[in-house]
């Protein structure tokens, strides 16, 4: 295949109603560098039938399973077969698809968390590390531009050693029982069996935890987490608390809740260091806050001049003009692609181009998961607090 091809694309998972698998194909063929070309979109062969009827894709290249779409790919010319493997499926369909993607020769493209649990997560990663080919774990928020700015500025020393980390997640959507009223979305993400133990902090505390670590450039070493059940018939965790110490010394508190009624998706980051801080959240994405002990606060804004090389190289748009979540989805499948195009060509992909998640970062999100409800479950992580008289 020539670089200057469309890479081919296979998505695994992605039916009907499903949220997750229109932003993935959204933000993948965003740029251009994608066609869609193949499917295996839902386990029911018809509901999979019909996926690929609303994408007008060539009924042959409709499967009815990913083992079937593996094995009438690889009986296609090399020229014809899809390149690359997005897998956006329940946290129990992510082990098996990938590691069949990469035994097969495909880079994949995978929805975050990692795995199912920390097991699997282990096993899949010397498979991805041995492996020629490129995987992406979809991290999303570390496409936006704005926290891309906050990354490079805190990794030059704009703001000092880094002291302090907020990471806050607050969502309302399962405020009750959803998954008892045919939610689709409800039901598989508060079912351990396909989403893992870990509900909320598995699902959107994930996220917290790689901005927490992306944006401040400093690795964990240390929590306490502490999880609940707000909504009474919930088997998994539907709010929780975390505090964090940081190998450099850095204390973080991390707060995840899908039960935080009203609230909508603002995901919001702080980090303090010892020269000022940086604010982030995502409802306001396109704004980043750096705060100063010896200045007025300054409000930078994407697509601006003045910003570092990170957030140019994912900026789409003039200043003024609002980017979201499916470009920050965007960026990230661009990136990966702009590596898969250099390494084809002989070439080196530059810096920014490889600034996006992969399998670090999927076995240290699976190793927090695993650690928090460890933690949780241990009685001495906390000190009474008593008042004597």
């Amino acid at each position: 295949m020539s670089s200057s091809q469309k890479l081919k694309l296979g998505l695994i998972g992605g039916g009907p109603g499903s949220f997750i698998g229109a932003i993935h194909l959204n933000g993948a063929l965003m740029d251009g560098m994608f066609e869609l070309a193949a499917g295996a979109f839902s386990s029911n062969p018809e509901k999979s039938k019909q996926r690929g009827e609303e994408l007008m894709l060539d009924p042959s290249r409709v499967y009815a399973s990913y083992d079937e779409m593996f094995a009438g790919e690889l009986a296609l010319p090399e020229s014809e077969r899809i390149d690359v493997v997005a897998i956006v499926t329940p946290n129990n369909v992510h082990f098996d698809p990938t590691v069949k993607a990469l035994k097969y020769g495909f880079h994949v493209a995978l929805d975050k968390p990692l795995t199912l649990n920390y097991t699997e997560a282990k096993e899949l990663y010397p498979i991805v590390k041995a492996s020629e080919k490129r995987f992406l774990l979809t991290h999303t928020y570390s496409g936006y531009p704005m926290i891309k700015q906050a990354k490079q500025m805190i990794a030059e020393g704009k703001i000092g050693k880094v002291r302090k980390v907020y990471v806050e997640y607050p969502q309302g959507w399962l405020w009750k029982l959803l998954e008892s009223e045919n939610n689709k979305q409800a039901e598989w993400r508060t079912d351990p069996k396909r989403n893992g133990l870990a509900g909320c902090m598995g699902d959107i505390g994930t996220h917290a935890f790689h901005l927490a670590e992306y944006v401040s450039g400093e690795k964990v070493s240390a929590i306490c987490a502490d999880l609940y059940i707000k909504v009474d018939g919930r088997p998994i965790d539907d709010d929780g608390v975390v505090l964090m110490r940081f190998e450099n010394g850095a204390s973080g508190v991390l707060t995840a809740s899908q039960t935080d009624t009203g609230a909508e998706n603002n995901l919001r980051i702080r980090v303090y260091g010892e020269k000022g801080g940086l604010e982030w959240q995502q409802e306001l994405n396109n704004t980043l806050i750096a705060r100063w002990p010896d200045a007025p606060a300054q409000i930078l804004r994407a697509g601006t001049g003045y910003l570092g090389s990170l957030a140019n190289e994912n900026t789409r748009t003039p200043a003024g003009h609002p980017e979201g979540y499916v470009e920050a989805f965007a960026n990230l499948y661009r990136n990966f692609a702009r590596c898969i195009y250099a390494e084809r060509a002989g070439e080196t992909p530059k810096p920014e181009w490889e600034d996006y998640p992969g399998i670090e970062d999927g076995i240290r999100g699976m190793a927090f998961i695993d650690h928090v409800l460890k933690s949780n479950e241990s009685e001495v992580k906390w000190t009474p607090f008593v008042v004597e008289k």
